[in-house]
């Protein structure tokens, strides 16, 4: 099928994106097609900003458009607690929650031997750097659930006891409007082991 060489190479840049098949890509040229100008100037130019502006924070590795973000250069946060997370995808997750108001390291990953992932490919000498620097109250360990986030945090853990610093995970379960019945044994299993007093 032939059609116009701008929006076929439009339909073949979205279809790279994570998530996008062709079918969508075309959809999203099509909407920019009979978009006015002004809004496909806006896009072209955040997309550009995305690029041109963000770089990672000096200090926890977040996104930032200064050498601080805006959550490391706040004093609103409190800087005595820090989240350890593996990618900046769980900064905006955790702080879409509203209930954390500490601050936070992002290793860049996870400990994982067969993917040739070791701690010298993540910013865990950033973060033993910060324990020599900065006074903590408590580390929160909010990696993911599974047999690298395990690792990671168990290998963490190790790391940060010496020096005298509460190490935290974040809880696991059942999820708010979850089926018991249609949960796994494994969540149940830390769910009950992880239960609370009301």
């Amino acid at each position: 099928m032939q059609i116009a060489e701008s929006l076929s190479l439009a339909i073949e840049e979205f279809s790279k994106l994570p998530g996008i098949g062709r079918k969508t890509a075309q959809r999203l040229a099509l909407f920019i097609v009979k978009s006015d100008k002004e809004f496909a100037e806006r896009l072209a130019d955040s997309i550009l900003s995305l690029k041109t502006k963000l770089r990672l924070c000096e200090k926890c590795f977040n996104l930032a458009e200064d050498n601080l973000c805006s959550i490391c250069s706040s004093n609103k946060r409190d800087n005595s607690i820090l989240c350890v997370v593996e990618d900046i995808n769980d900064v905006i997750a955790i702080e879409k929650s509203n209930e954390f108001n500490g601050i936070y390291h992002v290793l860049g990953g996870v400990l994982s031997p067969l993917a040739g992932v070791g701690a010298d490919n993540l910013r865990i000498k950033e973060l033993i750097n910060r324990f020599e620097n900065e006074n903590f109250n408590e580390v929160i360990l909010a990696l993911n659930p599974d047999t690298e986030g395990e690792t990671t945090s168990l290998y963490l853990a190790k790391m940060i006891k010496p020096f005298g610093i509460k190490v935290s995970r974040i809880a696991r379960g059942i999820p708010i409007g979850g089926d018991l019945e249609f949960t796994d044994e494994a969540t149940i299993g830390k769910a009950m082991l992880n239960r609370i007093d009301l």
